[in-house]
């Protein structure tokens, strides 16, 4: 198999393990084993990818108030002032996190959410669709990467114009 070969299987198993298939399942429609699969997922940061790509806004809100209920529960049970006293500040920090979260974040989360329905769709439409090819999709994707990065990094999505 010759190295472009290779980088176009690499290519094609990256878009559908960001899809949501399963290492196994990707190894098989690729054609290369599972633990190829897994390495590339691995030295490619493919998990991540795909988590921040599919976590939805009110899960990690969710999270964010399960650590804030856990941390009043461990303070009422210990009875310790100190830890009283900075529950306060900890709270105040929580509570900063979710509203960033809920506004300038959300905005971020929510293009999240749109990418991947977009991402499935063009992958529904590239079985019918000869414009929508893997070089296509990957392209779009790399976009979409690019894009959310900037506005992670700024705190909100970036906005472009004239």
């Amino acid at each position: 198999m010759t190295k472009a070969e290779l980088e176009k299987k690499r290519d094609l198993a990256r878009t559908l393990y960001l899809s949501g298939k399963e290492q196994t399942e990707i190894a098989e429609m690729v054609g290369v084993s599972r633990v190829t699969i897994s390495k590339w997922c691995a030295a490619d940061g493919w998990k991540e990818t795909r988590a921040a790509k599919t976590i939805t806004r009110p899960e990690l809100i969710k999270k964010l108030l399960l650590a804030t209920n856990t941390l009043l529960d461990k303070v009422n049970e210990s009875g310790d002032l100190a830890l009283i006293d900075s529950l306060g500040d900890k709270l105040s920090k929580l509570t900063a996190a979710i509203d960033k979260l809920d506004k300038s974040q959300a905005n971020v989360v929510a293009a999240i959410e749109v990418f991947t329905a977009f991402s499935k769709y063009l992958e529904f439409r590239s079985r019918t669709d000869p414009e929508v090819t893997l070089e296509f999709i990957k392209k779009v994707n790399k976009l979409q990467d690019g894009f959310l990065i900037e506005s992670f990094n700024k705190g909100a999505l970036v906005e472009y114009g004239d």
